[in-house]
């Protein structure tokens, strides 16, 4: 059943997606940079991720975006995340459970963004705490000079799973707001934790922003 789930929730997704009335918004800024292959790091919220692969190729088709190469965990969930996210062309990196496997993968994420390949990560992934932004973005970014764009995915009506992270499910014909952040920049000096601050203050609001217009 496991093995099954994946490639039916993005079957559900492309037919629930169908019916969704969806805004972009910080996309044009974004276009350049995909055409001159500046890699980017996106950071979206756990609970925000469902329709973030979706997206993604629509925007690839649109507008030139990137597939970038995802972060997941080596768990089942995260196993279940990978199996998912590459039905719709986006390609994976498991971070192991050890520090070994964490090196790997920043490692393997870090000779992406130098190759011209965009990555993205979930800060407050894999279980939290609900939305609280870990360094590994900020790591990543101040060691390979490429931008992080905060991403965030608002709808309504929506559910929400009584998870830690609240997960966000758009209900058929919701209203679904996509909103793209400035690309920030973030010094090979930086102090990390005043970064980390500071990146959550902002993907707090553009989500925000994402739930405000899917409402309005």
């Amino acid at each position: 059943m496991r093995t099954l789930a994946p490639p039916l929730v993005a079957v559900l997704v492309r037919v629930l997606g169908l019916t969704l009335r969806v805004t972009l918004s910080g996309v044009s800024p974004l276009v350049p940079l995909w055409h001159s292959k500046r890699p980017l790091i996106y950071v979206v919220w756990h609970g925000r991720t469902l329709m973030v692969p979706w997206l993604n190729a629509r925007l690839r088709a649109s507008h030139g975006a990137r597939a970038p190469r995802m972060l997941v965990s080596g768990s089942r969930n995260g196993q279940l995340m990978a199996r998912y996210a590459c039905r719709f062309g986006v390609d994976v990196v498991m971070r192991g459970s050890s520090s070994q496997g964490a090196a790997a993968a920043v490692l393997a994420l870090a000779a992406a963004l130098d190759g011209g390949d965009d990555v993205a990560l979930v800060p407050d992934g894999p279980r939290g705490p609900h939305e609280a932004f870990k360094p590994g973005a900020i790591a990543l970014a101040a060691l390979t000079g490429a931008r992080i764009v905060p991403v965030a995915v608002g709808a309504h009506p929506a559910g929400r799973l009584p998870s830690w992270d609240e997960f966000l499910i758009p209900l058929p014909f919701a209203r679904c707001a996509a909103v793209f952040g400035e690309p920030v920049a973030v010094p090979r000096n930086a102090d990390q934790a005043r970064a980390c601050w500071e990146m959550e203050r902002i993907l707090r609001a553009v989500t925000t922003t994402a739930d405000r217009m899917a409402r309005s």
